[in-house]
């Protein structure tokens, strides 16, 4: 029997860890295969340039993998009128084991239509861009759509999260907790502000403010 294919598509200016906490958990797992793709074969820079990761195969080495997991990033704008890989999505999906996304890549998965009328997650600072894109958005840390074999993860370090349940759903909760324990995933921040509903006004502010700036220089 052959391992499960995950694919992680890369993509200029895309969050890193969206990609890479998922990756983490996924390739401790001997029965899955983890592959970065993107447009070329290459390095491809994170969104502030700081980081590359080279992406070892294309969208078209990789039409039917079992697994899709489409990080996010202020890249993912562009993408969502990039109709080779909107319909790359929409092709995956009909085959897929899960299709799934971490912050803003369910915008990616919207364009595709495979969202529409179901409930999703996002970063919270894209509610409405996703809303846009047909789904239904809500500030779960991950949406479940098992009948249609969709996951959707909240912002960045979500992505962890829905992994592990990735894992879960592959293999068995034995792997899950395996996993968890290898990367000693045992979150104990020491400030309680990691969602809107606990930021404090001041905080929250700060937040929109880079935002702000970070879209004027797109």
């Amino acid at each position: 029997m052959s391992n499960v294919q995950v694919v992680i598509p890369l993509f200029p200016k895309f969050t890193a860890l969206d990609g890479i906490g998922p990756y983490e958990v996924l390739q401790r797992i001997p029965t899955i295969d983890v592959t970065f793709i993107a447009h070329q074969r290459g390095e491809v820079r994170s969104e502030n340039g700081f980081l590359g990761i080279t992406a070892d195969a294309t969208f078209e080495d990789f039409p039917r993998p079992d697994v899709l997991v489409f990080p996010g990033g202020v890249g993912t704008r562009p993408l969502v009128h990039d109709e080779q890989v909107v319909e790359w999505v929409r092709n995956v999906h009909k085959t897929s084991t899960f299709t799934t996304s971490v912050c803003t890549g369910s915008l990616v998965l919207g364009a595709a239509g495979i969202l529409k009328g179901l409930t999703a997650t996002t970063h919270w600072s894209c509610y409405p861009e996703l809303e846009a894109q047909g789904a239904i958005p809500t500030a779960q840390r991950v949406v479940e759509h098992l009948d249609k074999r969709i996951i959707t993860a909240a912002g960045v370090s979500s992505g962890i999260d829905m992994a592990l349940r990735l894992v879960e759903l592959l293999v068995d909760r034995t792997a899950a907790e395996a996993a968890q324990l290898m990367i000693e995933y045992d979150p104990q921040p020491p400030f309680d502000c990691g969602s809107m509903a606990k930021a404090t006004a001041q905080s929250g502010d700060i937040m929109l403010r880079v935002i702000e700036y970070a879209q004027l220089r797109q």
